[in-house]
């Protein structure tokens, strides 16, 4: 079976008050059609087709990486008329399932069930009953339970109002069967729009069975149109995340107070997370790690036995085996540390690897570094990297000490063994298994008289 989707993304998104395009509003920092677009792409054989309109271009430029293929809808005329526009890619032997670029948390496992219910005599529709159905399209079903047709909201009656079994819009059918509908559409409406919804009576007129599913959840159908939805879609998406991360034994000290908003390429056994952590990109994390209240974690990998202390940020960065971070320590891109390395308390380290057993416990930046192993660095140490145009390395050998208040001008290299004397701005290379120091001689001047202020 080849499956082509059409995702209706040409919304302007009035309600959101927004500059931006609804479908690029982010929910767990990726965009609302991203979420679409991954979720259809699991489906096998499936070729992907997004209708854009308003900010099109925009939407366009910000997810160019997609796999699909793009078509404007110039005059935006109402669902029925967006998916016209794809009419000459659709094939008479596909399925056509139609999605929603605002409707982030549909399952894939509802997207089966609905594909499922597809043939030459059966046009597949996605039903939800909801408490309150206002605003949406009502299911009207004959005697028999039959589906007759969708009427709208402002077209309905007020007995039809009554209903609460609704229209999410999602639906999957033949192409051959879609496109005649389509084409056969009119706006003969209270809104003067091309309504999809009207080929469900299209097709029971044509003898073609109407076959519902529903989804597990009413929230994975609800589109967005305003702040508060996206927020509330927000939490559902991130307690189903936690939900995730707790079946696999991760403990959660506070499951309401940790975003999910990437993925994990492995979590192994014992982790422990505070409050308020928040993953993203693409994390792999070991055994029996810790990480503590407020940190977090970017595209990294945490090995075993780490323990972040609060207020980390860790971002696109390795940590080796027995390592201890923080508190409010950060470790930028390209930041790689070994086995048992510490790094304490406002401590930044940038496009540098550290090698076993090092520490840098206190109020330091080091940019542009190769630190080898045993390596102690005092408080308040600076690797001076950039001249202002170019930016260049500080190598710092095996079992170097180096002390505090020390600024190393790279490129520069401390040998194996050297102590820096505290207060040091070392601009030579330093030589292996000796003191160097730099200080200006310290006076007392006896006569030294501290100014007092005159009055006027």
């Amino acid at each position: 079976m080849t499956v082509k989707t059409i995702i209706l993304a040409a919304g302007q998104g009035t309600r959101m008050r927004s500059a931006q395009p609804k479908v690029l509003h982010k929910l767990a920092n990726r965009s609302l059609l991203q979420h679409v677009y991954d979720t259809s792409k699991r489906i096998d054989g499936n070729e992907i087709i997004i209708i854009y309109g308003h900010g099109g271009e925009r939407v366009k430029q910000t997810l160019s990486r997609l796999d699909v293929q793009w078509i404007e809808q110039k005059e935006q005329l109402g669902t029925g008329h967006a998916v016209l526009q794809a009419d000459s890619l659709m094939e008479n032997e596909d399925t056509v399932l139609i999605l929603y670029g605002d409707v982030p948390l549909l399952s894939k496992q509802s997207i089966d069930s609905l594909l499922a219910n597809v043939s030459q005599q059966t046009i597949a529709l996605l039903t939800v009953n909801l408490d309150d159905p206002t605003g949406y399209g009502r299911i009207i079903r004959d005697t028999s339970g039959s589906v007759l047709k969708i009427v709208e909201q402002k077209d309905a009656t007020q007995q039809e109002l009554q209903i609460n079994e609704v229209n999410t819009g999602i639906l999957a059918v033949r192409g051959e069967q879609l496109k005649s509908w389509v084409r056969r559409l009119d706006n003969s409406n209270a809104q003067q729009e091309f309504y999809l919804t009207d080929v469900i009576e299209m097709a029971v007129n044509d003898g073609v069975k109407v076959k519902t599913s529903q989804p597990e959840t009413i929230d994975e159908v609800l589109g967005i149109n305003n702040r508060k939805q996206l927020s509330h879609l927000e939490r559902v998406y991130q307690s189903s995340q936690a939900d995730r991360l707790m079946e696999v034994g991760v403990t959660l000290l506070d499951p309401a107070r940790v975003d999910c908003r990437g993925t994990f390429t492995a979590l192994g056994q014992d982790i422990s997370v505070d409050i308020n952590v928040i993953f993203e990109g693409d994390n792999s994390i070991g055994n029996n790690v810790i990480i503590g209240a407020n940190s977090i974690i970017n595209n990294s990998i945490i090995a075993d036995d780490v323990e972040i202390l609060a207020n980390c940020i860790i971002d696109n960065a390795v940590v080796g085996a027995g390592s201890r971070i923080g508190p409010f320590a950060r470790l930028r891109p390209q930041a790689e540390l070994s086995e048992q390395v510490h790094i304490g308390n406002f401590v930044e380290i940038k496009k540098s690897t550290v090698a076993k057993g090092s520490k840098i416990n206190h109020l330091s930046y080091i940019g542009d570094a190769t630190i080898g192993s045993k390596v102690n660095i005092g408080a308040g140490t600076i690797t001076c990297n950039y001249d202002g145009v170019n930016k260049f390395r500080t190598v710092i050998e095996d079992g170097a000490f180096i002390g505090s208040d020390t600024q190393l001008i790279a490129p520069v290299t401390v040998g194996k063994n050297a102590t820096i004397g505290a207060g040091s701005t070392i601009t030579k290379n330093t030589p292996d298994e000796q003191l160097t120091l730099t200080r200006s001689r310290q006076m007392s001047i006896q006569s030294w008289q501290r100014p007092v202020k005159k009055e006027q």
